[in-house]
């Protein structure tokens, strides 16, 4: 198989397996991640910080994000931009008024809100289906994360259960690695932020 075939056959494992993973599994993992989040040097320090909105699938931080705001920290979402089919960071300070249901029915910030230069990121939360062991992060095939983490400056962490870390993702040049992966009991740390093909 091509590597493309093989990614999409990855994912069409890993979507199988996520549908066998309870709320109450999911809600258990979410909350250990975000504990651990919390007590890491890399949180602590952060003063800018993009989450993201999880699927039904996705480990759910949310949580940590109204906490990040109670803390002062400022919190950005993705928001999708249909003119260059691409997402950009937008700050997020009134939940109620600030967020609606965007592109692909998640939760990211309405028109008009204040755009965060993705350079100016000290962190950035990232959800993906598989993580290999060098963190190179499989995503949904859009390639949405892998453009816009190429432009970003920041620690990028992606977020996952244990079992989606360590598995054999196809690698090409344009995917991207990550610089550290974080799951309810793995803590894994690789080098400086770069695509994988470098």
């Amino acid at each position: 198989m091509t590597i493309p075939e093989q990614k999409t056959q990855l994912r069409r494992e890993v979507q199988a397996r996520l549908k066998t993973v309870t709320a109450a599994e999911r809600l258990a993992a979410a909350e250990l991640v975000g504990q651990h989040v919390r007590a890491n040097p890399i949180w602590q320090s952060a003063e800018i910080v993009l989450f993201y909105a999880a699927r039904w699938d996705e480990l759910d931080l949310w949580p940590l994000l109204l906490e990040a705001m109670k803390q002062g920290k400022q919190v950005a979402l993705p928001q999708y931009v249909a003119e260059r089919d691409a997402y950009q960071a937008c700050r997020i300070q009134d939940l109620e008024g600030d967020l609606g249901v965007g592109h692909y029915g998640i939760r990211e910030p309405r028109a008009g809100r204040e755009i965060v230069s993705l350079k100016r990121l000290d962190l950035i939360l990232v959800p993906g289906l598989a993580y290999s062991v060098a963190g190179v992060r499989l995503g949904r095939g859009k390639g949405y994360y892998d453009r816009m983490l190429a432009g970003a400056s920041g620690i990028w962490c992606g977020i996952g259960h244990d079992w989606q870390f360590g598995l054999p993702v196809p690698t090409e040049a344009h995917d991207i690695r990550l610089h550290c992966i974080r799951t309810p009991k793995l803590w894994r740390e690789f080098a400086p932020p770069s695509t994988a093909g470098e």
